[in-house]
C-alpha cells in the first residue's frame, strides 16, 4: 500500500471513534501536525508512533494488521529519521522565529549551505527544539532528514565516532555496506558526494565538539544542518560560518504553559501559586518540568502543593543538574518519579540503566533485567509514560543520559547484581547471534545454540532477512558492549561474543567492523593467554584485513598463529595452519601457502575428519595450480569431490569444481574447463552464493574469450556484474568494465 492508503485507514478509524485530530493527539501523544500529515498521505508512521495510534484508537486485531501492512515503507523512499515531534511542545517562539529565517536561506533552488548550532545545558530542550524546527520545515527539503545522537556527553561513555555516524548516514542514503569505506575521511568525502545534489535536513544531536561534527557536515547548497550540544561550538562559527543559538531555561510563563499542557489547565488555575513554585523548583528546566508533569498527570488526585513540598525537601541534590541559584533539583524530580513506580518496574529501571549502548531493544532490555517479554513491555510502557524513557524510531528505547546516571547510582545504592545483569545481556547477544548465524551460513559443523540461560530472551529467526534484521538491530549494542564492559570477569564473554558476529560481518562485507571487534577479541585472548582463542581471533582478523586490501598488515597475526602452533590441540592446529596458508595465498606467497595447506591436510587425515580433509585437498590443489603443477592439482581436487558429496558440503564442492576448471584451462582443455566451471556455478546457485557465482563467471568468461567466443564471454561478465550489483559489491564495476572493453575491441 502507499501513504494515501494508510492515511485513508487512519482517518476512517479516527472518525469511527468520534475523535477529532486534537483528541486523538491527546490520547496518543502524537502531535496534531503529524497525524494530519499522515491522514493527507504526506508521511507514514514509525513503529513506535504506529503502536501509540493503534492503542489510542483501540483497534481490533484484524484492523491492527491492516494498519501495519499499510504503514510498511517501500524501497526507494527518502530517509525520514527524525524522532517524533512532541504534542506537548510549548514556548520557544522567539528561538523558532530566529531559526526559521535560517531555514529559508537553505531551502529551494539556489539556497546556500546553512549550519545552526543550538547550545545549552543538559535537559534544557535543545533536542526538542531542533526536532520541532526540523519537522516544521521538513516539507521544504524534499530529499529527507538524517538524524544521529552523537553521544557527546554521556557519562563514562565515549562519544560516537564520526566514522560510525557517517556509516549510518551513508546506509540511509542507499549506499550498500560493501561500498562504504573503512576510514572516516573517506566516508566523509563520500557523504559530501552523496549529498551534493540533495536538499536535506541533517540533525547532529548531542555533539561533543567541533572536531566530532566537522566530518558530518554536508557542503552542498540547499542543505540545513542543525547541531545541538552542551558546548558552545564557537569554532564552527569561525570555520564553517555556523549560526549560534544559545538556549536558556524556560521563562516562568513557558514553563507554566508546558506544565498545563501535561496536567491540564484547570489544575494550574486552581493552585496557581503551587504551580508557579513547582516550575521554579524545577529550575524552569524543560526535562524536569516534563517529568513532574507526567507524574502529576498520572495522579490527578494529588494536590500540587504536595508535589511542591516533596521537591523542596528532597536531598541530596544532583549537582550536575542544579539550576544555578534556583532551587531546582532534578535528582529529586527523578526520585519522585522513581518512587511512584511499582517495585518490579523500579528494579527494571535500575537494570535498564546498565545498558551500554545509546538505545536498547525490548528483547535486550528483557534479558538485561531478567524479566519475561510480556512483563518487560509493560515496564517499558510504564517508564515511557513516566518520561523516564523514550521510544525512538525502530521501536528502540532510549534513556536520557542524566536519567541513566541516576539509574546507575540507584544500582549501587540498592546493591543490585550488576554482574548478573551484564552476563544476561551478553548471553542474549551470543545466543541469538548463534541462531541467526545458522540461518545466514548453512555450512555443516556450525555451533548449535543451546537453550538460552534463565531470563535470556530467544528471538525467532527463520529467514535470511530476519537474521540480517536482528543483527542490524543489535549491532550498536554489541559495539557498545565490547567497548565499555570492562569487568575482568566478563573478559571471556566479550571475547566469545566477537566470534558469533563473524558470519554477519562476512555476509554484509562489514570488514571494518569485524576488524574493530576482532582486535578487541584478540586483546582479550592475549590477556587470557588462551592459545586456541588467540589463533581463532588472529585468523578472523587477518582475513578481514586481507578483504580490505591490507593483507600485508596481517603479518602480525600470522606471526602470532605460528607462535601458538606448538600449544594447540591437533584440530585447532590444523585450522590455524589452514588460515596461515590462506593468508600466504592472498599475499602471493604460494609456496608457503602450499606448505601450510599440506600441514593442515596431514593433521585432518590423522584426526579422521573427512569433511575438513576434503576442503583442504581442494586448498592444496588450488595452490598447486597457482604454482603450475596443474595435473597434480586436478588429482588432489578429484580426490576431494566424493568426500564433499558424501558430507553434503555443496559450497566446498563448488569451489573444488572451480579449482579443477582453472587447472584444466591452464592446460589448454578449454571445453572441459568450461564444463567444470558450469558445475561449480550450478552448485553456487543452489546455495544462493552470489559473490562466488560472479567469481566463477569471471573464470568462464576468460575461458570463453580464450576459445574465441567473444559474445558469450561478454555475456558472462555482464551477468557477473549484475550479481555483484545485486549484493552491492564494488567489484561489479570491474566485471562491467571487462564486458564493455570487450565490446569496444570486438
Amino acid at each position: 500500500m502507499d501513504r494515501t492508503a494508510f492515511g485513508r485507514l487512519l482517518r476512517q478509524a479516527r472518525q469511527r471513534s468520534l475523535l477529532t485530530l486534537e483528541s486523538l493527539s491527546e490520547a496518543s501523544g502524537v502531535s496534531v501536525r503529524a497525524i494530519s500529515d499522515m491522514e493527507r498521505g504526506h508521511s507514514l508512521p514509525r513503529q513506535a508512533t504506529l503502536s501509540e495510534l493503534m492503542d489510542a484508537l483501540e483497534l481490533a486485531d484484524d484492523e491492527r494488521r491492516r494498519f501495519v501492512e499499510a504503514s510498511v515503507r517501500r524501497a526507494g523512499q527518502v530517509p525520514r529519521q527524525l524522532p517524533p515531534d512532541l504534542a506537548t511542545f510549548r514556548g520557544r517562539e522567539e528561538a523558532l522565529a530566529a531559526v526559521h529565517g535560517l531555514a529559508s536561506q537553505a531551502a529551494g533552488r539556489g539556497g546556500r549551505v546553512v549550519i545552526s548550532a543550538i547550545g545549552g545545558m543538559a535537559g534544557v530542550g535543545k533536542t526538542t527544539l531542533a526536532v520541532r524546527w526540523a519537522h516544521q520545515v521538513a516539507d521544504r527539503f524534499p530529499d529527507g532528514q538524517l538524524y544521529v545522537n552523537l553521544r557527546g556527553f554521556e557519562d563514562s561513555r565515549r562519544p560516537l565516532d564520526p566514522g560510525e555516524a557517517l556509516g549510518g548516514f551513508l546506509g540511509a542514503l542507499g549506499v550498500p555496506s560493501s561500498g562504504i569505506p573503512s576510514g572516516t575521511e573517506e566516508r566523509s568525502a563520500l557523504f559530501r558526494e552523496q549529498t551534493r545534489s540533495r536538499q536535506l535536513i541533517v540533525v547532529l544531536d548531542n555533539a561533543r565538539d567541533a572536531e566530532q561534527v566537522t566530518p558530518l557536515l554536508p557542503t552542498s547548497a540547499g542543505c540545513l544542518t542543525i547541531i545541538t550540544s552542551r558546548s558552545q561550538l564557537s569554532d564552527l562559527a569561525v570555520t564553517e560560518g555556523a549560526s549560534m543559538l544559545g538556549l536558556d531555561v524556560w521563562t516562568r510563563e513557558e514553563a507554566l504553559a508546558a506544565l498545563a499542557a501535561r496536567i491540564g489547565e484547570e489544575r494550574c488555575r486552581t493552585e496557581p501559586e503551587a504551580a508557579s513554585e513547582l516550575v521554579e523548583l524545577c529550575g524552569f528546566l524543560p526535562l524536569a518540568v516534563a517529568i513532574v508533569g507526567a507524574q502529576l498527570s498520572a495522579f490527578p488526585q494529588i494536590p500540587l502543593r504536595i508535589g511542591v513540598r516533596e521537591l523542596r525537601e528532597a536531598r541530596p541534590r544532583l549537582d550536575a543538574l542544579s539550576a544555578g541559584d534556583r532551587r531546582g533539583d532534578v535528582r529529586a524530580v527523578f526520585s519522585w518519579s522513581y518512587r511512584a513506580l511499582t517495585p518490579e518496574t523500579a528494579r527494571f529501571f535500575r537494570h535498564l540503566a546498565l545498558s551500554p549502548g545509546p538505545s536498547v531493544s525490548a528483547e535486550a532490555a528483557a534479558s538485561l533485567t531478567g524479566a519475561g517479554m510480556a512483563a518487560a513491555r509493560q515496564h517499558l510502557r510504564e517508564l515511557t509514560s513516566a518520561n523516564l524513557l523514550s521510544c525512538h524510531a525502530g521501536g528502540r528505547y532510549v534513556l536520557h543520559d542524566l536519567v541513566r546516571v541516576y539509574g546507575a547510582e540507584l544500582v549501587e545504592q540498592e546493591k543490585d547484581d550488576r554482574f548478573r545483569a551484564e552476563t544476561r545481556l551478553l548471553d542474549y547477544l551470543r545466543h541469538n547471534a548463534c541462531t541467526a548465524t545458522r540461518v545466514l551460513d548453512r555450512r555443516p559443523g556450525l555451533e548449535v545454540p543451546a537453550s538460552p540461560p534463565e531470563g535470556v530472551m530467544s528471538v525467532a529467526v527463520d529467514s535470511r532477512e530476519e537474521a540480517l534484521e536482528w543483527f542490524g538491530r543489535e549491532e550498536s549494542t554489541v559495539a557498545a558492549t565490547l567497548r565499555s564492559m570492562d569487568d575482568p570477569r566478563l573478559l571471556r564473554y566479550r571475547m566469545n561474543l566477537t566470534d558469533n558476529w563473524v558470519s554477519y560481518y562476512s555476509v554484509t562485507g562489514r570488514w571494518a567492523d569485524e576488524i574493530s571487534a576482532k582486535r578487541i577479541g584478540l586483546d582479550a585472548a592475549l590477556v587470557l593467554d588462551d592459545p586456541t582463542a588467540i589463533a581463532r581471533n588472529c585468523a578472523s582478523l587477518a582475513r578481514a584485513l586481507a578483504e580490505t586490501g591490507q593483507v600485508d598488515q596481517a603479518e602480525e597475526q600470522v606471526g602470532l598463529m605460528l607462535a601458538q602452533l606448538h600449544r594447540l590441540a591437533p584440530a585447532n592446529r590444523a585450522s590455524a595452519e589452514r588460515s596461515i596458508g590462506w593468508v600466504r595465498g592472498r599475499q602471493g606467497r604460494h609456496t608457503e601457502a602450499l606448505h601450510h595447506a599440506r600441514q593442515a591436510l596431514a593433521l585432518y587425515r590423522t584426526l579422521g575428519d573427512r569433511g575438513s580433509e576434503a576442503r583442504e585437498l581442494n586448498a592444496v590443489g588450488w595452490y598447486l595450480t597457482l604454482l603450475g603443477d596443474h595435473r597434480q592439482a586436478i588429482t588432489m581436487c578429484e580426490e576431494a569431490l566424493p568426500m564433499l558429496q558424501e558430507a553434503g558440503n555443496r559450497r566446498s564442492e563448488a569451489a573444488t569444481w572451480d579449482s579443477i576448471g582453472y587447472a584444466r584451462q591452464r592446460l589448454g582443455d578449454l571445453d572441459a574447463a568450461i564444463a567444470d566451471y558450469r558445475r561449480s556455478l550450478r552448485l553456487y546457485e543452489e546455495v544462493l552464493d552470489g559473490y562466488n557465482q560472479s567469481d566463477v563467471l569471471d573464470h568462464i568468461a576468460s575461458a570463453q574469450l580464450e576459445r574465441g567466443d567473444d559474445a558469450q564471454a561478454r555475456a558472462s561478465w555482464m551477468r557477473a556484474a549484475e550479481l555483484l550489483s545485486t549484493i552491492g559489491n564494488p567489484r561489479a564495476a570491474e566485471m562491467r568494465a571487462k564486458a564493455e572493453a570487450l565490446g569496444e575491441t570486438h
